[in-house]
């Protein structure tokens, strides 16, 4: 089964397998999301299965919409896909691109929509293995920390989110 994702190429929005976007690194769309609760934020470790960056810490959620699907309910669906979080308020922080390296060949190469959620407790996750194999409730602080002291166990987009762009999401 393939999976199209809104795509770049000369200028032109066109769907293209995903794979093939990440193989060619060709500028695509995509959203992020992090779930907030106080200065805590909620992160996944990618499954092992996953085909590019498995095993590696990420943000709560990222993802490709599918053609013509908005930002928010792509975000929506894949919270609920990932994790079985449903229900939350997604405030539209920021678009921004960048470009990483993902190993084995793979560039991704993004127009992220990036959504923050905000939470008063620690919610309840429900996560699907084959998306997701551990989450964590970790202090915002300790995070960046962890990511300095370690990059290699933290997804290139989380790295790149957190040097580049903290005040532009979490303000």
């Amino acid at each position: 089964m393939t999976s199209l994702i809104p795509t770049w190429v000369d200028g032109n929005l066109v769907a293209i397998d995903k794979l093939e976007a990440h193989q060619r690194g060709l500028l695509h769309k995509a959203v992020s999301v992090f779930v907030m609760c106080g200065n805590d934020v909620l992160i996944q470790r990618r499954a092992m299965g996953k085909y590019h960056t498995p095993g590696l810490w990420a943000n709560t959620c990222c993802t490709h919409p599918h053609w013509s699907e908005d930002p928010k309910e792509c975000a929506m669906r894949r919270l609920r896909e990932e994790l079985g979080i449903t229900g939350l308020r997604l405030d539209h922080k920021d678009q921004l691109t960048y470009r990483a390296d993902v190993g084995n060949g793979l560039i991704e190469h993004e127009r992220v929509d990036l959504y923050v959620a905000r939470v008063p407790s620690h919610i309840a996750v429900d996560p699907n293995p084959q998306e997701v194999m551990q989450t964590d409730w970790v202090d915002m602080d300790l995070l960046v920390r962890r990511v300095r002291a370690r990059p290699a166990q933290y997804t290139p987009w989380l790295r790149i989110y957190l040097a580049e762009h903290a005040a532009r999401i979490f303000a």
